[in-house]
């Protein structure tokens, strides 16, 4: 079994941040995915601290890019519109923003799809799995939410910060 945490919309909450991190290290998750709007290069502290490895797309918000990804490179990549990559053998496509949500779930070419942005939780079960994890910064909605996925069963697993 491989689980992975799935966060987003971050959006420089240190204190939410870090219970994110605390919750994937309890967890015991392999790999996380973040799906946008880091803001700040100050926010990769706790992931570094982690150690666990981890793959990210740009949000809009996300403006100093180039420092960003210094910052986490210990640890991983910031993808700029999307991340592909394979784990335990299932094929994951990380984006911020979901215009183009629909034509990928068509593709039918990956198992998870991950998305940001709307700061809305949204978990569709499916061929493809499509997951939202809503904001862990809940500066929009006032609930921070992260996520983990198994991906051998694929369940879905929405915790609240």
């Amino acid at each position: 079994m491989m689980l992975i945490g799935i966060i987003s919309d971050s959006h420089d909450n240190m204190p939410k941040i870090e219970s994110a991190v605390q919750v994937f290290e309890d967890r015991g998750v392999g790999h996380i995915l973040h799906a946008g709007d880091f803001i700040a290069p100050f926010t990769a502290a706790p992931f570094v601290e982690l150690g666990c490895r981890m793959t990210g797309v740009f949000g809009n918000n996300d403006g100093e890019k180039r420092l960003l990804r210094e910052k986490f490179a210990p640890v991983g990549e910031i993808h700029d519109v999307a991340a592909r990559l394979e784990l335990a053998g299932r094929s994951i496509c990380v984006v911020h923003e979901p215009y183009v949500l629909d034509a990928l779930v068509a593709s039918g070419a990956f198992d998870l799809i991950v998305y940001g942005h709307t700061h809305k939780l949204d978990v569709r079960a499916g061929r493809t799995v499509v997951l939202n994890s809503g904001e862990a910064g809940g500066w929009v909605t006032k609930r921070c939410t992260v996520a983990t996925v198994d991906l051998t069963s694929m369940a879905v697993d929405v915790m609240d910060l």
